[in-house]
């Protein structure tokens, strides 16, 4: 994918995701503690950002990191004109991120499971 197209999807989703939250760029910089300057060239197109820039911006948009390069509009992806290709194309692009937070939320799960279950078995051992 082109870096420009990326920035572009970049650019849109950190706009679509912090006017949900009903935050300006200033208020998404302040608490993602970047400049607002930073904010406005990342949506803007003009600046790339760092895995921890990335993370941070999920973070304060209460997303994950990689929700931040999924387009917005799968259709803009896309440059043929075959409709019904592109339905098949946007209903398995649908369950492929369904199915990643699936498995994600699912980890957690496990993750937190295990935290809790572990002590126990600590504790009764001794």
């Amino acid at each position: 994918m082109e870096s420009d197209r990326l920035r572009k999807i970049l650019s849109l989703n950190i706009k679509k995701e912090r006017k949900k939250l009903g935050l300006t760029q200033e208020k998404l910089a302040e608490i993602a503690d970047l400049s607002p300057q930073t904010i406005n060239d990342i949506e803007g197109c003009r600046m790339w950002v760092s895995d921890k820039t990335m993370t941070k911006l999920a973070q304060v948009l209460h997303i994950e990191a990689y929700e931040l390069l999924v387009p917005v509009n799968p259709k803009e992806t896309l440059k043929r004109d075959d409709l019904s290709q592109d339905k098949l194309l946007f209903d398995l692009e649908d369950r492929v991120i369904r199915n990643i937070r699936q498995q994600f939320m699912e980890a957690i799960e496990l993750t937190a499971k295990s935290k809790v279950e572990s002590p126990r078995k600590v504790k009764d051992s001794h």
